[in-house]
């Protein structure tokens, strides 16, 4: 990789939400501050939204990451769940073991718990990341739980974060009670073109960068341009930009840089792809768009998951649904691995994951993908099939000879 090629300690633009690298910028550290604020109040109860990308999950893991030991938290991510199941998956967090219990039984556990908690000076904090996917019905015992109190006060505050349609399940008819429950609601928007720069600079400065510009100026207005100050998109071409540069042998990136690419992921600018809805922001690999040249299959012992067609560009897996591919699963990490690809075909790499990716038995940081590969993502399995793009998008090519030389290639520059 391009790490000791730019003298950097470690990678500037990973997808995964580490919170060394936030950047508060005015709206960050506002939403920010509306998360602290259900520490303040007895009946906090706050819901964060933002477009997939705007920093959701980052700013969760920084705000927990200073909270007060007195807090006790319950942080919930999978949630494509029933009502009992998430009274389950609620009490697990308080270290209980629930899932024999009727309904009935988990509301009284929980409720003796949430008094005792009370009783015993500590704050209660619910947090559930992708909210936006909670059914109504759900989000009915959501609002029965924030009703839970003593003689004075709230005993459970609450924070909701989700993509934008959380606010629009929060206004329809059903859902009106929980709506005069929430105290306040903040919608993440797209970072300012200052604000952008600002954060690429930042998070290379975290990765030992210093004061040096790796970024040449002129290159900025050009990278706001086609990520419209999306974050997670500023990461994507940012990290794809530094590897043209280091790939030319250059010590700085520069426009030409950027546009090579852009030209490799096959990208159209922000504001084209966002008024003529032909994909979202981050829909950077909609088959639609482009002719696929790849494909993945995902399995859980033996019997098929989903697939996913492959065109240029980068491919997220993980556990929660912000990801292009999601797999459901405690094994799997938020962001687990990228898929990047090109014409000339496609390589796997590991997001920093707890439990990594293995190819033939071995872990591996990055491999090239050859047809047939087969990649273990904890309990799943990821299966490689190559398609020719000059035919159709469920032709097969041959396998690709050159794997074991790239694997070899691949391994020197990580060891690099």
């Amino acid at each position: 990789m391009y790490l000791e090629h730019f003298q950097l300690k470690e990678l500037p633009f990973r997808l995964s939400p580490d919170p060394a690298f936030l950047y508060l910028s005015q709206i960050h550290s506002r939403a920010k501050a509306y998360m602290e604020s259900t520490i303040w109040f007895t009946d906090g109860f706050v819901v964060i939204t933002g477009e997939i990308g705007a920093g959701k999950t980052t700013l969760i893991e920084t705000f927990l990451k200073e909270i007060d030991q007195d807090v006790v938290v319950a942080q919930i991510n999978q949630t494509q769940i029933s009502p009992i199941e998430f009274l389950q998956t609620l009490l697990a967090q308080f270290g209980f073991s629930p899932f024999r219990m009727r309904k009935a039984e988990l509301l009284a556990t929980l409720n003796q718990f949430l008094i005792e908690q009370y009783a015993n000076g500590r704050k209660v904090l619910l947090i559930v990341d992708e909210a936006q996917n909670l059914s109504n019905k759900v989000l009915e015992e959501v609002r029965l739980l924030s009703g839970v109190e003593t003689t004075k006060e709230k005993v459970l505050r609450i924070i909701l974060a989700g993509q934008p349609q959380l606010n629009d399940k929060l206004d329809s008819p059903d859902l009106v009670q929980l709506k005069q429950r929430v105290r306040l609601r903040f919608h993440l928007t797209a970072l300012s073109e200052p604000d952008a720069t600002e954060y690429v600079r930042h998070r290379l400065r975290v990765a030992g960068a210093g004061d040096r510009e790796i970024l040449e100026p002129d290159t900025f207005p050009l990278i706001y341009r086609y990520t419209g100050g999306i974050p997670r998109l500023t990461n994507t071409l940012c990290d794809t930009a530094l590897l043209a540069a280091f790939a030319q042998d250059r010590q700085t990136v520069s426009t030409d840089d950027v546009r090579s690419a852009i030209a490799e992921l096959q990208w159209v600018e922000y504001a084209a792809r966002t008024s003529t809805h032909l994909q979202g922001p981050l829909d950077d690999t909609a088959p639609q768009e482009q002719p696929p040249v790849g494909r993945v299959v995902l399995s859980l012992e033996g019997a098929q998951v989903t697939e996913a067609y492959l065109v240029p560009g980068r491919c997220v897996i993980g556990r929660t649904s912000d990801n292009d591919l999601q797999v459901e699963s405690k094994y799997v990490s938020r962001h687990h691995a990228q898929i990047v690809t090109t014409v000339d075909g496609s390589w796997i790499e590991d997001l920093n994951s707890t439990n990594g990716i293995f190819v033939r038995g071995k872990r591996v940081r990055r491999h090239r993908l050859a047809e047939g590969d087969v990649v273990k993502l904890g309990l799943h399995e990821l299966v490689y099939y190559r398609s020719d793009p000059r035919a159709t998008a469920t032709a097969v090519l041959e396998p690709d000879q050159d794997a074991a030389e790239d694997d070899l290639e691949a391994e020197e520059e990580r060891d690099a």
